[in-house]
């Protein structure tokens, strides 16, 4: 079906004028739109200003003369100032409201060659938005002047969803945003990355405060400040990133390190102080922990986040400070609220956009690509390339991803230990004994935890698994049911402590030796002993 071309524009007060015969000979944007033999204008739908309707009425004689098949429809809009962006895009939004657009019969070139800059804008956002349906016209005089070339014209269609280019531009943009979040980290975890993609969205599109949960280490000061950067990069915040560990403030000094205080304000208030929350003003605030906030502070930090303004510790005349928060907690706040120890109303604040983060245990395939990145750092700080060997990379890699590894200080504990491992290779070179001295290390880091996490080591003194791997191997702890793990660890505890292996069995069979005609107490533990390849004087030695 054949549609009509309906142009509208702004009459060009300037571009479009002219009298006498000699206008016909200067290229004025509007009419030399009508002239085109190639084009066939059905109807013009012509904008003006009162002041100019003598010029309207002449160009519209004009365009009967030159395309009398073309319809010109005169449209005076009332504004006191062309080249205020308020009142002409009100201006034009109203009257695009009340046009009776019919796109099933009518296609829509909008003309953005003539009226103010103001103007043009205005008439682009409109199309872009769809508000006017269609695509713009931009039109251009001759390269000669020559009575009756009405120049060229090239048509822009907004309709983003049509460029593949700039589709794909807009999906590299996106994807180099999320890796600039990740450091440029391949991560593998599936649940990571889904919830790296979001806060990418909400880092660029949003200004509300956000909320990262999770264990000591996970990372959520470094995301908090890789989304500032990024915010930065894109010119949406223009000052500072400002971390706090709320953890460290008590008494005083936390309302006067967050709102500051005026001199005298509390005993060693000795001048006045501005703030965290005013040293962040047009920046990101990373209030970190922020479950360990007194009472007191809770209260003032609502009023900030969403008033931003407060009162400092002493002044009776409030401050401003906007400010974006991002706060971080290794606790869970749903349940602090209901214990009464945060404030619902803070809480139902800063919970618009929540996060939580997982420990590095839960990401078990996030590991060798981290491990990667902070070899490669720790080469650069070192000044030389450093790299494992092959046997060496998959004993680590098997340790660092199996359940032996609890990672309980998350990244902090994977960094120093590549940190170590990088420090010590011999020529660069990461070899298989060093990386075995390692998970040494790291099973007598982790030792107290996961003897605490099975039920070992409940009292001091107690033997733990690491006791048990240094008497049996890791490997044949690892076989052991967690029953047995228990007994026998209860079993060479009264061995320690015992002077001979008679006392040691007389304090372990006290009840059932009683019931017995034959009484060897001796000989049932060191059989018992020899079930795990034990005997007395190795038991008695373990501590």
């Amino acid at each position: 079906m054949h549609k009509s071309k309906v142009v509208i524009g702004f009459l060009g007060t300037q571009l479009d004028s002219g009298k006498g015969a000699g206008r016909w000979e200067k290229w004025r944007p509007t009419v030399s739109l009508m002239q085109r033999e190639d084009v066939v204008i059905d109807r013009l739908e012509l904008l003006y200003t009162p002041p100019h309707q003598a010029l309207a009425l002449l160009v519209q004689a004009d365009i009967a003369t030159a395309s009398p098949e073309t319809v010109v429809n005169l449209v005076p809009l009332a504004m006191a100032d062309p080249w205020d962006f308020g009142e002409v895009y009100a201006t034009l939004f109203d009257w695009v409201q009340s046009y009776r657009f019919d796109t099933e019969r009518e296609a829509y070139w909008t003309h953005i060659t003539t009226g103010t800059h103001v103007a043009q804008i205005c008439l682009f956002l409109l199309v872009e938005s769809r508000r006017i349906p269609g695509v713009l016209v931009q039109t251009s005089p001759p390269k000669r002047q020559q009575l009756g070339d009405p120049g060229s014209y090239a048509l822009i269609d907004l309709d983003l969803s049509r460029y593949d280019v700039i589709a794909q531009r807009f999906g590299a943009e996106q994807r180099d945003a999320v890796q600039f979040l990740k450091s440029g980290i391949a991560t593998r975890n599936a649940r990571f990355n889904a919830l790296i993609d979001e806060v990418e969205h909400v880092a660029v599109r949003s200004r509300a405060p956000i909320l990262f949960t999770g264990p000591t280490g996970a990372g959520k000061s470094h995301l908090a400040r890789r989304m500032f950067e990024l915010k930065k990069a894109r010119h949406q915040v223009a000052g500072e990133f400002v971390e706090v560990n709320c953890a460290t403030l008590r008494g005083d000094g936390a309302a006067s390190t967050l709102f500051g205080h005026k001199k005298g304000a509390f005993t060693g208030a000795a001048a006045d102080r501005a703030g965290l929350l005013r040293a962040a003003h047009k920046g990101v605030l990373f209030l970190d922990e922020i479950g360990e906030l007194g009472p007191d502070e809770q209260a003032m930090l609502l009023k900030a986040v969403e008033e931003k303004r407060f009162y400092p510790m002493g002044s009776d005349r409030e401050v401003e400070s906007d400010f974006q928060l991002v706060a971080g907690t290794n606790r869970d706040l749903r349940a602090e609220v209901a214990q009464g120890r945060f404030r619902e109303d803070l809480f139902a604040r800063i919970n618009l956009w929540s996060y939580v983060l997982p420990g590095l245990a839960e990401r078990p395939e996030d590991i060798e690509p981290n491990v990667d990145h902070l070899l490669a750092r720790a080469g650069t700080e070192l000044g030389r390339s450093v790299r494992f060997s092959n046997e060496a990379r998959a004993a680590y890699a098997r340790y660092a991803q199996s359940p032996e590894a609890l990672w309980s200080g998350n990244f902090r504990d994977l960094a120093a230990s590549v940190t170590r491992l990088a420090t010590l290779a011999d020529s660069g070179r990461i070899a298989l004994a060093l990386v075995e001295a390692e998970i040494a290390r790291l099973r007598w880091l982790w030792q107290p935890a996961r003897d605490v996490q099975d039920g070992l080591a409940a009292s001091p003194g107690a033997v733990g698994r690491g006791d048990l791997a240094a008497l049996l191997g890791a490997d044949a702890v690892e076989a052991l049911d967690l029953f047995d793990q228990l007994q026998l660890a209860a079993v060479l505890q009264v061995c320690r402590n015992a002077r001979t292996l008679s006392d040691a069995g007389r304090q372990l069979f006290q009840a059932s030796r009683a019931q017995r005609t034959v009484v060897n107490d001796a000989d049932r533990l060191r059989k018992y002993l020899a079930r795990f390849g034990l005997d007395w004087e190795r038991a008695h030695s373990s501590a």
